[in-house]
């Protein structure tokens, strides 16, 4: 008696045999027609809706994602040593990926693991502050600067890494590393010491996309050298160019000991001698 479809939805039937007991078959018969007509209404009613609703939402989802799968692009990384000899620059670049704006207002910082084979210098690193050359500081305490490789321990440096003023999207990082001496060996006389991969840990002051790309998990660090706040920075995953960096590092053999002892003793003895002829001959002496 009464079909209702009202703001896109199907009511229930609802046919009313007033007078009679017992339906008659015309009014069976009329029941089933209305259920039929309700059906194809309401499908019709569905398929109408979805074709005003359903493509505009699949379009806003689809650029929805499509702009983040834009600020998603890959982080990359480049390791690389300057100069010859015992005393090396290690050159970090961090290359963020094209399209990514607002850099300027995130902060980067750089958790270099040195090896045993390597030691910075705190008193250069304070020095190259002090001359604004690069920001950094060591983490690890009680380093011993002169003790060889087979006596020393992994330390730790924070570097805070620049704008590269040549790329809008990069960040570059400077930091000096020295030789340690190491034990002679009996055949090769050259050993190899692996720079590993660092921490790449971001701090941004307001909410930045990147950050719910790559970060995958939050390490507390200074903000800055000149204080002593600490801020929650978000460890990066990055690609890295290069998987480390190798460095070969000259070292003596065993079978020159004797020649080397008895050199440096002579050596000691004849400049030793030569002070003391010069001190007496040349020297002024009072009682």
């Amino acid at each position: 008696r009464a079909v209702g479809a009202a703001g896109g939805q199907c009511t229930p039937l609802a046919v009313s045999t007033a007078g009679s007991t017992r339906p008659s078959r015309a009014s069976g018969v009329l029941a089933a027609w209305v259920a039929a007509v309700r059906a194809v209404a309401c499908l019709l009613l569905g398929a109408a809706t979805w074709l005003t609703r359903g493509p505009a939402a699949a379009f806003t989802a689809a650029s929805s994602d499509a702009g983040i799968r834009a600020t998603c692009s890959e982080i990359t990384l480049r390791q690389e040593v300057l100069k010859d000899g015992f005393h090396r620059d290690l050159l970090i670049k961090v290359k963020f990926g094209e399209g990514i704006a607002d850099l300027q207002r995130c902060r980067l910082l750089i958790k270099q693991y040195i090896p045993t084979g390597l030691f910075v210098d705190p008193y250069e690193l304070a020095s190259l502050r002090e001359r604004n050359i690069t920001e950094a500081m060591m983490v690890s305490e009680n380093f011993d600067i002169e003790a060889p490789n087979y006596l020393s321990k992994e330390s730790e440096v924070l570097i805070y890494a620049r704008q590269d003023s040549q790329c809008i999207d990069c960040f570059q990082a400077f930091l000096p590393v020295h030789y340690r001496y190491h034990r002679p060996h009996s055949k090769d006389g050259e050993t190899f010491t692996v720079v590993s991969n660092p921490d790449l840990l971001m701090y941004c002051d307001q909410e930045f996309p990147i950050l719910k790309c790559w970060a995958h998990s939050e390490v507390a660090a200074p903000c800055a050298l000149e204080n002593q706040d600490i801020c929650h920075w978000n460890k990066m995953k990055y690609k890295s160019v290069y998987k480390n960096v190798t460095l070969q590092v000259p070292v003596g053999l065993t079978i020159h000991t004797t020649l080397v002892c008895s050199v440096t003793l002579l050596i000691t003895i004849l400049c030793s001698t030569l002070i003391l002829v010069t001190v007496f001959k040349y020297g002024h002496f009072s009682l």
